[in-house]
């Protein structure tokens, strides 16, 4: 970060000795800070003019050649983006500037923070920010020390935009806002400046805006990726939400048609959202609401067919830009959204009148605010203590929690050590850099009564040396329970995302928590661990166990330095030469959280090879968003490995291009075949066989190698109602695949309404659902039980070699840690370690299995649910004909049935659309109100 102002006591330049000159003849001074030394106080002045400013900071026509928001049919660029904000650093005193991060292209993410000139001297701004970073840890402040702050200082407010590329006109909103708070002389803008001190990010995504695309550079939905960071544009907004953590939050979204939307949310609320954000939320909107016709928004005219609230967006899911500052910063999170449908000139209108009508709103209350801010972390702390979570709300009139937070303590979690231990440590860096803290357990020591992740109990469980301690009795209790509880209690079944999104199922981190009053020995964590304890003998070695996501990102890595690796295929465990060994790969260890072990002799076992990775363009495949970005971001950026393309074409033709590599990654889409014709299926067979592997990834990956006679797996009808909105499910291993390697014989996977795959009877079900009273999931479903004894995870040979199958997709949004090392064990399956094929199938390479041949044969049914994730509509079984009906004016493709007393419409989404980008959810959803046809259930 870079902040532009001169250091306290600089002399003033030229320019704002002028600018000071100017005040005084207007009789302004205070603004600057008060009267010259020696000088009597005077009371503070402003112009009742709101037109008044000062004519030195250049207002965005002069600097940009175009107004904003006042007829221009454009929007502006990020190089005019980031020439404006330098323009007014350069000529005002109340504005500093800085970088937060760069995107995946390299560009800049530029910032500003704007308040009154005493406030954004660079001492007295980073004194603000200490103050207010004390008011989260009660801990060190005393009531009193916490009263003066929220008296004296002022609060931090974010203004933040584009964060989905393609809606841009947050970004002008936003700097029109910046242009009123630096030059205005109005009372209006010297309360706002006094009382608050005003970050604002005018584009969260630089790339997707130049290309006009939702997603970032490798397809990722940014609004989903907070609570995970993986992607290095959040990661760097939230090390800056660290420095300056606000008390409101506005994050501002274009949407589909002309209205615009403000707060009050749609359910649910996450529960552990606390009661002051919700209330601050909501009286925001209120105040948008009476004041909408401000300045032009809605032509001038208050209605309500300008703006909606209470629908579609809730707050619920940890990955948005409104619930992370709720429940890790202990802010108003907002989303607003205004219809793309309007013109240039309305959106950045109505964008800047929400956010004037938010900044006056918090200055208005900013001694209340900060007053609350403070008690929300003393609540915190209280909660922890007690080991109670907050209970969940509705908020919307017509609905009733229908799922509340059950009556269970929980006063401490514990990652154990005892596998994936460079995942358990990437877990507390996440954990630590939402200033969570995490203390690492010196002595054994008893818990009592245990709580297992994955819906288990067990007494007397003991903690061992090593393992990690989260007491809840500390100011982040909230963001803790947020991202570690083993589920959300979601009081309301409507789902805009994911249902559960648990960090250690994520991870597959062994995890135990507790309502116990317990307190082992500990000692808190300062750093990450890893690399080497000590050094190995000259002729010696290396080893560690490559049994996570992070020791796979190692592996990749030290195979992409030329280093050579041997792995034990019995225990997972890789070595290496210790003369290999570098400071910088040391250090990339340390910083993976993997421990290199050194050993006296040298490693012995098989060689682990590079792979030559083709990544599918085929037919269905989205190559700006979904799966294929992920795989570019992980495989790609990540793990380093070089990944080529291949065309649908390239294996028809059976071109250099897919024939020379050893690998194919098919990621998830919408085709069944992936446009392969008779020819290339069989080029596609005949290769594999040669001893190369095929990895398919969920619908796409799993549906063209059944098309291409690879696997026997067929799929299962999915019954009347079935919803799986993002779950964790159990699943038992099968080791007698590669695949498996370094995996417990129990474990989870997460399913987001994926295809149901029957076991094979050709290849081994690595990972199975099981079909007893083991299977379990958490968030929210409706007949997962028809999961049961079906499989996630298939390995089929052919020939030499074997196509890996994955009914869900193992790289989703990068944070399913836990079936990354599944896709880095077949990316490393060892030669030779498959089903060893008969003479007869190694001479009939192109031929195909009759089960396999049976299985291709098979129609698609359409009710397989052949799309990205279908949108779900329950309402009562009486509701059917007339949602129906309402249905109808917007697709012809919905499928109805009726089972228990519920009607359910399934709109196909073959685009893989996202809640917030579907052209007509919305009008579908308040059209359905207005019929007075309640919802009982959204999944979309």
């Amino acid at each position: 970060m870079r902040l532009s102002k001169r250091p306290p006591g600089a002399v003033p330049t030229k320019r704002t000795a002028g600018v000071a000159t100017l005040l005084l003849l207007a009789g302004l001074t205070p603004l600057l800070g008060g009267a010259p030394a020696g000088a009597a106080p005077t009371a503070p002045t402003c112009s009742n003019d709101p037109a008044a400013r000062l004519s030195t900071v250049p207002s965005p026509e002069s600097a940009l050649g175009f107004p904003l928001g006042t007829g221009q049919q454009r929007v502006v660029t990020n190089d005019e983006v980031r020439g404006y904000l330098k323009a007014v650093d350069d000529a005002s005193d109340r504005v500093v500037t800085g970088v937060m991060a760069t995107s995946g292209l390299g560009q800049p993410l530029p910032y500003a923070i704007v308040s009154n000139e005493r406030h954004v001297q660079q001492g007295a701004l980073q004194q603000i920010a200490r103050d207010i970073r004390d008011l989260r840890d009660p801990r060190g402040i005393t009531a009193k020390k916490a009263a003066e702050t929220a008296t004296d200082r002022p609060a931090i407010v974010w203004v933040t935009a584009n964060v989905h590329g393609g809606e841009k006109s947050g970004t002008d909103a936003a700097l029109k806002t910046l242009y009123e708070l630096a030059s205005g002389l109005s009372c209006a803008v010297a309360e706002r400046n006094d009382n608050l001190v005003t970050v604002i990010v005018p584009t969260q995504n630089p790339d997707g805006r130049d290309a006009s695309r939702r997603q970032n550079e490798y397809g990722f939905d940014m609004n989903r990726d907070w609570f995970a960071r993986t992607q290095q544009e959040t990661d760097g907004k939230i090390e800056l939400l660290r420095q300056y953590p606000p008390q409101v939050f506005i994050d501002a979204h274009e949407m589909g048609g002309q209205q615009y939307f403000f707060p009050p949310n749609a359910d649910p609320i996450h529960h552990e959202i606390s009661s002051e954000n919700v209330d601050w939320i909501n009286r925001i909107g209120e105040a948008n609401k009476a004041s909408f016709g401000f300045n032009g928004a809605c032509g001038g005219a208050v209605t309500t067919e300008c703006y909606f609230n209470y629908a579609r967006y809730d707050l619920f899911f940890m990955g948005y830009g409104d619930t992370v500052p709720a429940a890790g910063f202990g802010a108003a999170g907002m989303t607003f959204e205004k219809g793309s449908g309007s013109a240039v000139a309305d959106r950045v209108q109505q964008q800047f009148h929400t956010q004037w009508s938010t900044l006056g709103w918090a200055a208005a209350n900013k001694h209340e605010v900060l007053t609350g801010y403070f008690k929300i972390w003393t609540d915190a702390l209280a909660q922890g203590r007690a080991g109670t979570l907050e209970p969940n709300e509705v908020v919307q009139p017509t609905n009733t929690v229908q799922f509340p937070v059950p009556d269970v303590k929980i006063r401490s979690y514990f990652l154990l050590p005892d596998r994936q231990l460079g995942d358990v440590r990437q877990l507390v860096e996440r954990l630590r850099r939402m200033d969570v803290e995490v203390y690492e357990v010196t002595k054994p020591t008893t818990v009592p009564n245990a709580r297992i992740s994955g819906g288990r109990t067990a007494t007397d469980v003991t903690v061992p040396v090593g393992a990690y301690w989260i007491p809840m009795d500390q100011p982040q209790k909230h963001w803790i329970q947020a991202i570690m509880g083993e589920d959300a209690y979601v009081p309301f079944p409507y789902f805009y995302d994911v249902s559960a999104w648990s960090n250690p199922l994520l991870m597959g981190v062994n995890t135990i928590y507790t309502g116990d009053e317990v307190r082992p020995p500990a000692q808190l964590v300062r750093q990450i661990s890893g690399g080497k304890p000590s050094a190995a003998g000259a002729k010696g070695s290396y080893a560690y166990p490559l049994d996570s996501a992070a020791a796979a990102e190692l592996t990749f890595r030290l195979l992409g330095q030329g280093v050579p690796l041997v792995r034990d295929l019995e225990t997972s465990v890789v070595g290496f030469p210790a003369k290999s060994l570098t400071p910088e790969l040391d250090q990339l260890a340390r910083s993976l959280g993997v421990t290199l072990s050194p050993h006296d002799t040298a490693a012995s076992g098989t060689a682990v090879d590079l792979p030559d990775v083709g990544l599918f363009q085929g037919t269905g495949i989205s190559t700006t968003s979904g799966s294929h970005g992920e795989a570019r971001y992980l495989l790609g950026k990540r793990w380093g490995l070089d990944l080529k393309p291949v065309t649908t074409a390239d294996i028809n033709d059976n071109s250099p291009a897919f024939t020379q590599r050893t690998v194919l990654l098919v990621p998830d889409g919408s085709s069944s075949t992936g446009g392969l014709t008779p020819a290339g299926q069989a080029n596609l067979r005949n290769w594999i066989a040669q001893g190369h592997t095929y990895i398919g990834l969920r619908n796409e990956g799993t549906r063209m190698a059944r098309a291409a006679g690879l696997t026997s797996t067929t799929e299962k009808g999915k019954p009347a109602g079935y919803q799986v909105p993002g779950s964790q499910l159990r699943v038992n291993v099968d080791h007698g695949s590669p695949v498996a390697l370094g995996r417990p014989a129990e474990d989870f996977a997460f399913n987001n309404e994926d295809s149901i795959l029957n076991p094979s009877s050709t290849g081994t079900n690595v990972l199975s659902y099981p079909s007893g009273d083991t299977f379990w999931s958490n968030g929210y479903s409706v007949h997962s039980d028809a999961l049961k004894g079906t499989v996630a995870l298939v390995d089929e040979p052919t020939g030499a070699g074997r196509a890996v199958l994955f009914a869900f997709n193992p790289l989703f949004r990068a944070y399913t840690e836990n079936a990354q090392h599944l896709v880095a064990n077949a990316l490393l399956y060892p030669a030779g370690a498959g089903a060893a094929p008969s003479r007869a199938a190694l001479s009939r390479t192109t031929g195909v299995d009759p089960a396999r041949a049976a299985a291709a044969a098979a129609p698609v049914e359409e009710n397989l649910g052949g799309e990205w994730r279908p949108i779900t509509v329950e309402v009562a079984a009486g509701d059917r004909d007339r949602a129906a009906a309402i249905v109808a004016r917007y697709t012809d493709t919905a499928r109805v049935s009726v089972a228990n007393g519920s009607a359910y419409l399934v709109i196909p989404n073959r685009d893989g659309l996202q809640a917030d980008e579907h052209p007509y959810l919305r009008e579908l959803v308040n059209a359905l109100r207005d019929a007075q046809i309640p919802l009982r259930s959204l999944v979309g």
